[in-house]
């Protein structure tokens, strides 16, 4: 990278600069659950289900990712691949009692669902609820 480079950034540089860090934790097996269960004891943990092949749930991702705000960090955050992963899915909609829906967020509190939502209802301003 030249001195011109610098001191130049593009608009789609300035772009990238300014697109935020969501600090997604990947929801890859049934056993994470436990100890998801167990995580909320202490803090809200927040699970994502997305559909990789969705438009929707694609837009919705982004939409929650451009509001995410570094405040939000004390919800951790699980995403989950749902077309990778479906078996892990019915297992939260069986272990929770919160129907399937694409996309979706769930938020824990000690052990238990306090909100989901899903579709466009899916809004990181609602993690700020859900702060310890």
């Amino acid at each position: 990278m030249g001195i011109f480079d610098k001191v130049f950034k593009s608009e789609r540089d300035i772009a990238k600069d300014e697109v935020k860090k969501v600090p997604w934790n990947e929801l890859t097996s049934i056993e994470q659950l436990d100890d998801i269960q167990k995580e909320s004891a202490d803090h809200a943990v927040a699970i994502l289900k997305h559909s990789t092949r969705c438009g929707i749930s694609r837009m919705v991702l982004k939409q929650f990712e451009s509001d995410y705000k570094e405040e939000y960090n004390d919800v951790k955050l699980y995403f989950l691949d749902l077309l990778n992963h479906r078996n892990i899915s019915n297992d939260i909609a069986s272990r929770f009692s919160v129907r399937h829906e694409s996309p979706q967020l769930i938020i824990l509190k000690s052990g238990k669902v306090v909100h989901h939502s899903s579709h466009q209802s899916i809004q990181a301003e609602t993690l700020e609820n859900h702060l310890n």
